[in-house]
């Protein structure tokens, strides 16, 4: 494959507790000196890494390219450390630019005002050697400049991805509660399911457990659907090596049985459209049903779901719903792996079941456990045995 062999760090962002999954996920993708860091992991790559990651990482929110980083202990030095990067490298004045700030210190307190003064030396460098400035536009720029100031320490990146890589490009419509799809994806991966047997998802809601399965399953890059990224719009973008990339055969059989079902009418409405549009129809089965109703298949596999726990989706009963939860996995589910998210230490009380695994995980701003419940298959006693 054609590529550009120079190697450069890069870092993915991601949610809390999704870390070790990503570094697996950078470690397919043949990326080098792969380092932790808090909701992101770095990593040294070529360009062709790059437009890989963007295409193929299931649980990175965004990928940045740093390409300086120095200290400042006040706005003037903010500016001046901004103006010392040449951004015709970058830029011209057709351009569009936005800035985005994140900032951990006790010298700079207001993000919005650190985002003023990177605008001011960017724009102040173009208008001091040609007379014109560059204009910033919020709503697809054609360059991204995240600037991240840790105490006096001040790293600019340049935002690879755009918007949001959660944003897949599939979902046309939404419930009022949908899991994120980067937080989805951690969730099928971390379950560590063999992508072989049955995936099973009883509360369904608009599908995105489902869907980000079927992708798992068969291969499909996350990214596949999407119409753009941000690096496409930078000025070395190597559109012969980006084809490549993107138009590589990478899906694989899967025989199993990915099967949803919510008790929800509009739910399923919503899951079928969204199932539709990433052209997955075929591979994926939706029932109209309660989970008090559903009966597995007899081949086993994996079941992962995401119950209402109050917050936005309202539940009358709640106690009694995870307790249906509990009954439900105990007399249909042995020989799977049932994996719940929730929030709120009752509702898993009420499962009635010990878990053998439990991960911290945040669903927007809650802080939610996604616990592991082993149906083994043998005697009473010995079925829900911690690992």
């Amino acid at each position: 494959m054609k590529t550009d062999s120079e190697k450069f760090r890069l870092i993915a962002k991601t949610f809390h507790g999704l870390e070790e999954v990503l570094v697996q996920e950078l470690e397919n993708l043949g990326a080098e000196e792969i380092k932790i860091l808090k909701r992101a992991v770095s990593f040294v790559g070529d360009k062709a890494l790059l437009y890989k990651t963007n295409l193929h990482l299931r649980t990175a929110t965004r990928v940045i390219k740093p390409i300086h980083k120095f200290t400042a202990l006040d706005t003037d030095e903010l500016y001046k450390g901004i103006q010392d990067i040449d951004w015709s490298e970058y830029l011209n004045l057709k351009d569009t630019i936005s800035i985005d700030s994140t900032i951990s210190s006790e010298d700079f307190k207001h993000s919005k005002f650190v985002t003023y003064r990177v605008k001011d030396a960017i724009v102040d460098q173009f208008y001091e050697k040609t007379g014109e400035r560059p204009s910033v536009r919020v709503v697809n720029p054609s360059l991204r400049i995240n600037v991240h100031i840790d105490k006096n320490t001040c790293t600019v990146s340049l935002d690879s991805s755009g918007e949001s890589l959660h944003k897949r490009g599939y979902r046309v419509a939404e419930t009022a509660a949908p899991l994120n799809e980067v937080m989805a994806a951690g969730m099928i991966l971390m379950s560590e399911w063999d992508k072989k047997s049955n995936f099973i998802d009883p509360m369904c809601g608009s599908g995105t457990l489902l869907i980000e399965a079927a992708l798992i399953a068969y291969n499909i890059p996350a990214g596949l659907y999407r119409t753009e990224f941000g690096f496409q719009k930078w000025s070395d973008f190597d559109q012969d090596l980006w084809d490549e990339i993107y138009n590589e055969e990478t899906e694989v059989d899967y025989d199993g049985n990915i099967i949803g079902c919510d008790i929800s009418d509009k739910a399923m409405e919503i899951a079928e459209e969204n199932i539709r549009n990433a052209g997955l129809r075929r591979k994926i089965k939706l029932k109209v049903m309660p989970f008090q109703q559903f009966v597995p298949p007899v081949e086993k596999g994996i079941l992962i779901t995401n119950p209402p726990y109050g917050e936005r989706l309202k539940v009358k009963d709640l106690e009694g719903l995870y307790s249906m939860i509990g009954e439900r996995l105990k007399h249909q589910f042995t020989g799977y792996d049932a994996w719940i998210l929730s929030y709120g230490k009752e509702c898993f009380d009420s499962v009635g079941l010990r878990p053998s695994r439990k991960v911290t995980l945040f669903n927007g701003p809650l802080e939610c456990k996604f616990q592991k419940y082993s149906m083994f298959e043998g005697k009473k006693s010995d079925k829900y045995k911690t690992e």
